[in-house]
């Protein structure tokens, strides 16, 4: 069911969840509180809803990695109505990236959602790693942004996106595949395999 990644590419994965982290922080960090209603490439989302989301389960990344309990607000919590909300996920997209960073936590299951059973860690680190890229891309287009991720950050997330593109459509995290020409950027095509438009624009 689960595609394991081999040994280099969970390598990769941990070695660029950092900058993937840095990147999608700086981009929530440039959101301008005007943007915060503007629509997103993710449908009936705004940027708030995306936002939110993405602090949420970024945090639940940390929580997964060192198998602690779900603790903390739940998915109708709106950060953006606290203080420091952009510098906040700031430290706490370090803190999931660093926890990763432990070979042990790529070991055995965990979960997301405090559920017992879980899934191969591999999967959850590839579901963090992916969300800073995809909803860091998302955000960056809705508030008129260039995403500025490191080549090596777009390289990874289109080792690990492509084996996991058909369970993640399944499960109903990425929109049916979007054509994108072989010869484009890799960001592109990274995007069209995760069910998005390279072109979208708000």
């Amino acid at each position: 069911m689960f595609e394991q990644m081999s040994e280099g590419e969970i390598m990769d994965v941990r070695s660029r969840l950092l900058p993937a982290a840095e990147a999608a922080a700086r981009i929530v960090l440039e959101i301008p509180a005007v943007k915060l209603d503007a629509p997103t490439p993710c449908p009936g989302w705004d940027v708030r809803a995306l936002v939110n989301h993405l602090i949420l389960w970024n945090g639940r990344g940390e929580s997964a990695a060192h198998r602690a309990p779900v603790t903390g607000p739940g998915e109708d919590h709106d950060f953006t109505a606290e203080p420091r909300w952009a510098e906040r996920f700031e430290e706490q997209a370090r803190k999931t990236a660093e926890a990763w960073q432990d070979p042990a936590a790529w070991e055995g299951k965990t979960s997301l959602t405090g559920d017992k059973e879980g899934m191969p860690a591999e999967f959850i680190a590839g579901i963090v790693f992916g969300e800073c890229v995809l909803h860091g891309w998302d955000l960056a287009v809705a508030t008129g942004r260039e995403p500025g991720f490191p080549p090596e950050v777009v390289q990874a997330a289109w080792e690990q996106i492509v084996p996991m593109a058909e369970i993640s459509r399944r499960y109903g995290a990425f929109g049916p595949e979007v054509p994108v020409p072989e010869n484009a950027p890799l960001l592109d095509r990274v995007l069209g395999t995760a069910g998005r438009d390279p072109r979208w624009t708000p």
